[in-house]
């Protein structure tokens, strides 16, 4: 699969990495100088797809924060598979360490995401990549289908009618090259304790807001800290009462259809969604509130 790679024949092995949601088939990479690297295969039928997320990938690197940067790009495999190489991001799952750390270093930590994230938000869009249309439509849908599932849960209305009631809320803001994924699961803790940036493979284009609902699925369950540094420091220590709104919408819609999105991937899975979506209703108070409970900065209250 690989002989083709003209690179390769500085390898010394080749290990697959089995972490991540990805349909990419990855590799870690040890090179004969000692260095290591992230290879990502994929069927040569997403050649177009993987070429543009290389070129985002290029963007993001002239930013000045550590991930994975862009090294080779190309077809493998006599012409069936498509390859990126990108550098490796030394050091350990930032959501494996945030719970060993103090709560000043995860909120230190929550802060330098934020700076990071606000970078690359700010990378100027191409005209051809504006969108013509907004998300709301397919927001919609997926609720619906969760509607109409047999995975629906007790005391989903008031979520269900606030998601119809607000979608409005959602893409004010100018489109922006996002990371598409920004949790803690795709972040690196770094021996000089900075952030490293990895996993950019679900880059989109499209409301800076929506980065942030995954706070409520896969951030507040590890570092409730974390996630107020990295709100804070997005916008400078003074969130504006739009985020709120629009963030509580991407949560309601998200807590219940990854319930529906969870399905193929088993009951485990599905329960794990289901836990999440109740800590939502309860961060939210049944999204009566905008900001979540766990939100404290100085003596911003919610109306």
């Amino acid at each position: 699969m690989f002989s083709d790679i003209a690179i390769s024949k500085d390898w010394e092995n080749v290990e697959p990495v089995e972490k991540g949601w990805s349909s990419d088939r990855k590799y870690k990479v040890r090179m004969a100088d000692g260095r290591t690297q992230l290879l990502r295969i994929s069927d040569i039928a997403q050649y177009d797809a993987k070429l543009r997320e290389y070129r985002v990938i290029e963007k993001y690197a002239r930013l000045g924060f550590p991930m994975s940067m862009p090294v080779a790009f190309g077809v493998c495999n006599d012409g069936k598979s498509v390859y990126m190489l990108l550098s490796w991001v030394y050091g350990c799952d930032l959501e494996e360490m945030l719970p060993k750390l103090s709560e000043e270093e995860q909120y230190r930590l929550g802060r330098k995401a934020g700076e990071i994230l606000r970078k690359i938000h700010s990378v100027p869009l191409e005209p051809e990549d504006v969108p013509k249309q907004t998300k709301k439509e397919k927001k919609l849908t997926q609720l619906s289908r969760y509607e109409n599932s047999d995975l629906r849960i007790p005391g989903d209305e008031t979520a269900l009618q606030y998601v119809k009631d607000n979608i409005d809320q959602i893409w004010q803001q100018p489109a922006v090259y996002m990371h598409g994924d920004f949790q803690p699961g795709n972040l690196i803790y770094m021996a000089d304790g900075s952030i490293g940036v990895i996993d950019f493979n679900r880059w989109e284009i499209g409301d800076p807001y929506e980065e942030f609902y995954k706070l409520e699925s896969f951030g507040t369950e590890i570092s409730i800290p974390y996630c107020i540094g990295q709100i804070d420091a997005y916008f400078d220590d003074d969130v504006p009462e739009g985020f709120w709104k629009a963030n509580a919408v991407y949560v309601a819609q998200a807590s219940l259809f990854s319930i529906k999105w969870a399905e193929p991937f088993g009951q485990k899975d599905i329960d794990g969604m289901v836990r999440r979506a109740e800590a939502a209703f309860e961060d939210f108070d049944g999204f009566r509130r905008i900001v979540p409970k766990w939100y404290k900065a100085g003596n911003r209250t919610d109306e």
